[in-house]
């Protein structure tokens, strides 16, 4: 059997917290019949534990090292509920892998600090698959992910609080998020400088619910967000937003003409964005 590489050519954080694993399998529910996606297995340690509960693991990790090492772990075969995928998870084909499997996928994950904002977007992007395709159907079901700390009170923060902004909105059109636990880095070989917190992400987007435009709706929510210490009137004006129309907007929406975005929850984000009637080349 190949050993596992000792340095990573990736620099991952490789949870050794036997407990944590467990909880974190554990926390995307019933697994029986079903295919877990896992991004980033490294050494093996949640994969081992998916492989007790669900049908199928697709293992997509990028570093050769640690490929070679889960496919001697887990070795291919006719029987084998374990397949590894040396790939860049920004690339895997998500919809394909859910046509192949039948159902829609679940994917877990403890996700490199440092692409993290980009695997969430990638999976906002592929929870369906697109208008026009020959099936248009859902494709992810839901996700428990490990992230940094801060950023997982950035994803699941409510509106008025310190942390609610722009990644909080992205990630919640597509569905609820919540905190599950946080682990401290003594939970990790070796150890990071963060604590790491596991949270869920239900996909369900709302942009039919609030009669939004996905492709028009998060732009609009970039510019918003733009300068949190300026009022939201301030940031429209400053995306070139006529001053009578967003004036105007905010009354029809009866938002206070001092407001920040981050106070906003997002059905009064999205009644924001129809008042001011957001055409598609803005």
């Amino acid at each position: 059997m190949q050993p596992m590489p000792s340095k990573p050519r990736l620099g991952q954080n490789f949870l050794e917290d036997a407990q944590a694993v467990q909880r974190i399998a554990a926390s995307l529910g019933d697994l029986t019949g079903r295919t877990v996606v896992e991004i980033g297995p490294g050494a093996g340690a949640i994969t081992g534990a998916l492989t007790a509960r669900a049908a199928h693991v697709l293992a997509v990790e990028l570093d050769p090292g640690l490929a070679a090492h889960l496919r001697n772990q887990f070795p291919p075969g006719p029987q084998a509920r374990v397949t590894v995928i040396e790939q860049d998870v920004l690339r895997f084909d998500f919809a394909a892998a859910s046509a192949a499997a039948g159902q829609r996928l679940l994917v877990v994950g403890n996700l490199p600090y440092y692409i993290t904002s980009q695997i969430l977007l990638k999976l906002a992007a592929s929870h369906a698959a697109p208008h026009g395709a020959i099936l248009d159907r859902a494709i992810l079901d839901r996700a428990v992910l490990m992230v940094q700390r801060e950023v997982a009170d950035r994803i699941t923060a409510q509106p008025g609080s310190r942390d609610y902004g722009l990644l909080s909105v992205t990630v919640q059109m597509y569905g609820p998020a919540e905190t599950l636990f946080t682990l401290p880095p003594s939970s990790f070989s070796p150890p990071p400088d963060v604590h790491s917190s596991v949270f869920r992400w239900r996909f369900a987007p709302r942009f039919a619910e609030l009669g939004l435009q996905e492709a028009t709706f998060l732009p609009f929510v970039r510019k918003v967000f733009a300068q949190k210490r300026k009022t939201l009137a301030n940031n429209l004006r400053a995306a070139r937003f006529p001053p009578h129309a967003v004036a105007a907007a905010l009354a029809h929406a009866s938002i206070p003409t001092q407001a920040r975005a981050e106070a906003l929850p997002i059905e009064e984000l999205a009644a924001l964005w129809h008042a001011l009637h957001i055409p598609t080349s803005v």
